[in-house]
Formats: structure tokens, C-alpha cells, sequence
């Protein structure tokens, strides 16, 4: 079993998705929140899970695609950290430029 560990920019990035969902709704705010971090621990089984992020190529950086959003996240012996949440739309080489990530 992998442990699964959340960045702080992840985070953050899970807690401003919520807060802009809650605009509109609560209830569909936490839903989406809970089903994204249930997704997630799908990942202390099956660290593998997801694809290779196409923009990097690297095995170690995977992500899984929940509801048009990408959830970036490494794999190492025995633990996942994820690294961002972000929308599908978003240009990952740019973002990734803007605010670095430890890959190697």
C-alpha cells in the first residue's frame, strides 16, 4: 500500500476548486471535493493508476483525470504526493514554468 501525500499548492489547489464550486452550490462543492479524494485513494492500491503526464514524458509523474481536472502526482517506492490539481484546459508546461515541481 501506498501512502498518499498532499503538497501544499495540491492543496490549495483542491480547496479553491471547492470554494469556487461553492459559489453556486454547497452540496455540489462537497460532493465534487469527496468524489475527487476518493478517486485519489484509489491510488494507495494502485499507484500506477493513472497515465504518464504526455507533457513530461516521465514514469514517476502520472496523473488521473477526474471531471476535466488533471490530478498530477509522483510516484515513488512506497508513497504518491500529489503535486496539483488543475483544470484540463490548463497548459501544464507553462504552469509547470511558472511555479516549478520536483520531478527528478
Amino acid at each position: 500500500m501506498a501512502q498518499i501525500r498532499w503538497t501544499l499548492t495540491s492543496a490549495e489547489d483542491v480547496r479553491l476548486l471547492e470554494e469556487w464550486i461553492a459559489r453556486d452550490s454547497m452540496l455540489n462543492a462537497v460532493d465534487f471535493t469527496d468524489r475527487l479524494i476518493g478517486s485519489v485513494e484509489k491510488l494507495e492500491s494502485s499507484p500506477l493508476l493513472g497515465r504518464i503526464v504526455p507533457e513530461f514524458n516521465q514514469d514517476r509523474l502520472r496523473e488521473l483525470i477526474f471531471r476535466g481536472y488533471r490530478v498530477v502526482y509522483s510516484v515513488e517506492v512506497s508513497s504518491v504526493t500529489i503535486l496539483r490539481v488543475v483544470h484540463g484546459a490548463r497548459d501544464m508546461r507553462r504552469l509547470a514554468d511558472r511555479e516549478p515541481w520536483s520531478f527528478e
